[in-house]
């Protein structure tokens, strides 16, 4: 199934985009889209964190993933 995946800070600049179609297996998890996108992009396992958001909420690994789903990959965030 095609994902559209929405991509911020350094995960767009690692995958080079910062919107970007990904296919992955029916049935599968946040955690399984986060473990291809490391093995597709290495340097996104360097991250402290990299959160995945599911229609606009924190998903969880275990929760299933839509090619409806409005997809985005969170990276680390610093402020002050």
């Amino acid at each position: 199934m095609e994902l559209q995946l929405l991509l911020f800070g350094i995960t767009k600049d690692i995958v080079g985009e910062s919107s970007h179609i990904y296919n992955l297996s029916k049935g599968e998890t946040a955690g399984d889209l986060i473990d291809q996108l490391i093995q597709d992009y290495p340097a996104l396992k360097d991250l402290n964190s990299l959160a995945v958001a599911v229609n606009g909420e924190y998903a969880s690994k275990n929760t299933l993933v839509k090619p409806s789903d409005e997809i985005a990959l969170i990276p680390p965030v610093s402020g002050g």
